[in-house]
């Protein structure tokens, strides 16, 4: 059996996504651990998907392209592919299950595809796809293999963040219903709370925009919290805006958090305290398991990336 990436970055003692940037990106790693790398892959006879495949056509699938998210994400998916002189094909779903529906039908005349955040069910999924190779990234489904960002740690961390600066109340802004990031956040936001005793009103889904979070601001504002975790930072600025014409000064009377750490959350006033998640990092590892999947290598559902709060200047301590 073919050796593969899981199979280096064991043996050389990394993680898969270090793995990968060896092979992608190794002026990003320090020259012993890319070292370590290239030496585990010539040990284990890895061929890499640069130099095993011919030049390759595979689609990517994204709910909304408009959304900065998926930007940053078919960024790393088109630099990656390009070390192999890949060509992907962009499908943009708009968040409607027909057209997703559609669009993986149409995708299976290509080499592969990589489906970020799909919104059907997961049989549906698996049903449509058929024997056509291909990766999930950001959801986890049974039987596929798939590219996760963390949704326990960063989110995790703000909630600390906020019980420390004092509040006793929070509410989290959902995003679109469907979308299996928005349950595992929702469930890690609550499991957190509970942790440090606070409250938490969970407001009604919403589109993951800017005009998603100016919909949540009514009900926000009424719910009395002093803290506002949102889905995105999309969802986040939205808030903001809307609270403001309210009468709601963040952070002054409301704090708010967001989540993906988008360029124009640090370019905004005050700016936005939110969640980091790796989304450039998961585009690259998502078309180097595509490549081995069409090379017929098995591959696993890779360990969770990193996410990390980065702390800015939309949260304080709540007023007396």
């Amino acid at each position: 059996m073919a050796a593969t990436l899981t199979d280096v970055a064991r043996h050389a003692g990394v993680s898969i996504a270090t793995a990968s940037r060896a092979f992608g990106e190794p002026d990003r790693l320090a020259p012993a651990t890319l070292g370590r790398v290239l030496e585990a892959a010539s040990e284990l006879g890895y061929a890499t998907p640069q130099s095993a495949t011919a030049t390759r056509t595979f689609g990517v699938i994204v709910p909304d392209v408009s959304n900065p998210v998926y930007a940053t994400l078919l960024k790393a998916i088109q630099g990656q592919a390009w070390h192999g002189r890949h060509r992907i094909v962009l499908f943009d779903a708009d968040e409607d299950l027909r057209r997703e529906r559609e669009q993986i039908e149409q995708a299976r005349k290509l080499d592969g595809m990589l489906l970020c955040s799909p919104r059907l069910p997961d049989a549906e999924v698996i049903d449509l796809v058929g024997e056509t190779p291909y990766v999930v990234v950001n959801r986890q489904i049974d039987g596929a293999p798939c590219v996760l960002m963390d949704a326990e740690h960063g989110p995790a961390q703000a909630i600390e963040h906020l019980a420390a600066l004092g509040h006793t109340h929070i509410a989290y802004a959902a995003g679109p219903r469907g979308s299996w990031a928005d349950v595992r956040r929702a469930d890690t936001i609550s499991r957190a709370c509970e942790r440090h005793g606070i409250r938490l009103t969970a407001l009604s889904h919403q589109a993951a925009s800017i005009q998603g979070g100016r919909a949540a601001a009514a009900p926000a504002a009424a719910s009395g919290a002093t803290a506002v975790v949102a889905y995105n930072d999309l969802v986040a600025l939205g808030l903001e805006s809307g609270l403001l014409e309210l009468g709601k000064r963040c952070p002054a009377d409301i704090s708010i958090v967001g989540i993906d750490d988008i360029d124009l959350a640090s370019a905004v006033t005050p700016g936005l305290t939110t969640v980091r998640m790796p989304i450039a990092r998961s585009g690259a590892l998502a078309v180097d398991l595509l490549l081995q999947a069409i090379m017929g290598t098995a591959i696993d559902t890779a360990a969770p990336l990193s996410s990390q709060l980065i702390v800015r200047a939309s949260t304080a301590a709540p007023l007396a």
